[in-house]
């Protein structure tokens, strides 16, 4: 690293949440190895990367911990059942115990697959978060969901297991290719609409620079910080989505369907993207939310080079039957969790998700097609 990098690097910042130590500090990728010894003392580790990501920053990880690593197909079409099942039988096949420690390194294909392996390995084992994309150290890879996806939608199957902690490198989004750093910057703008109307102008400056493959240390460190900060305080209060947590789904609830539609050719922050629009649009239309605020997500998921619309060829009644059975959905009806302006969330009455007319919905639809 650089002087400059150095100095940021002490700028790093520990949180605490349900147990786990989430850490965020440029450089931090090269205490994987000892923190995993410090947070699980005495177990057995084992690495888990896709077959992109291994050679780049999981191969060190388990070389500095004397762990084998474990790879899988990079992408959507890896996080499935299927998949769980032969990394699952990898590690029986090794006789691992339950001092074993599953070491996730990747993106959030990686986290939430690999999370769901130690949550279910013989009831629940320990795993350490490594998250090396954008989508996974601001959000995925903390909170404690892991999960799978099956043909009837995304992430039906899974199980809340929090890690034991997540390291979290922002110098490590230098090695990210664009298209995923442009995916993953839809769930820092969702965290700006959400929670924090000055984070979200913030990127509206700095758009550019955000996406620059020269990345400053200054800039990585900034763009992660802010969203960490507002994923971790909104968890904090409630773990296992009761309430408040539900605010994160904002744009999740027709971004998954158009994720799966898509046969997950868009990737997760792409439909996010489009989901924030459709969905800040329905909450204008339901009167919900202070006009405009659809036009202020779309501008600056635009400018940089989010998709904003739903392709035509994605039809309004799949979309709605998907919502249907959308793990948010409750006998069989949608919620949906809708801003009231910039920086601020309707809590619905303690609830924080609204049930709506399926009219409102399908004219919101239209509303973004492309």
């Amino acid at each position: 690293m650089t002087e400059r990098d150095v100095a940021t690097a002490e700028r790093g910042r520990e949180f605490a949440l349900h147990g786990a130590r989430v850490i965020v500090r440029a450089g931090a990728l090269a205490d994987a190895a000892a923190l995993t010894r410090e947070v699980a003392p005495g177990c057995r580790p084992i690495v888990i990367a896709d077959t992109t990501v291994a050679p780049l920053h999981a191969a060190p990880i388990a070389a500095a911990l004397g762990a084998e690593l474990l790879t899988f197909a990079p992408g959507e079409a890896s996080k499935t059942r299927q998949q769980w099942a032969a990394l699952t039988d990898e590690l029986l096949a090794r006789q691992l115990g339950r001092d074993t420690v599953v070491v996730a390194v990747g993106g959030g294909v990686c986290g939430d697959l690999a999370g769901f392996v130690a949550a279910t390995y013989l009831r629940g084992v320990p795993v350490v978060q490594v998250p090396t994309s954008l989508v996974a150290m601001i959000d995925a890879a903390i909170g404690g969901k892991t999960g799978v996806d099956t043909r009837h939608g995304k992430n039906l199957v899974g199980a809340f297991h929090q890690p034991a902690a997540v390291l979290v490198d922002p110098l490590a989004l230098r090695t990210l290719p664009d298209v995923h750093r442009r995916a993953g910057m839809a769930e820092a703008i969702k965290h700006g609409v959400i929670a924090d109307e000055s984070y979200f102008h913030w990127m509206a400056a700095h758009g550019a620079a955000l996406l620059a493959p020269a990345l400053s240390a200054e800039m990585a460190q900034r763009l992660v910080l802010d969203s960490v900060a507002v994923k971790v305080q909104v968890v904090a209060s409630d773990e296992r989505e009761g309430g408040r947590r539900k605010i994160l789904n904002f744009g999740h609830t027709i971004g998954h369907a158009v994720e799966h539609l898509s046969k997950y050719e868009l990737l997760h922050g792409e439909a996010v993207a489009i989901g924030m629009v459709a969905e800040a649009r329905l909450g204008e239309l339901a009167g919900y939310t202070l006009p405009g605020l659809a036009d202020d997500v779309a501008a600056l998921c635009g400018a940089l080079g989010l998709p904003v619309t739903i392709d035509a060829a994605f039809a309004s009644d799949d979309i709605v039957a998907l919502m249907r059975g959308d793990k948010k959905a409750r006998g069989g009806v949608a919620a949906f969790a809708l801003p009231l302006r910039l920086g601020e969330m309707n809590d619905a009455d303690g609830c924080y998700a609204l049930s709506l007319d399926e009219s409102l919905l399908r004219e919101a639809i239209a509303a973004v097609r492309s």
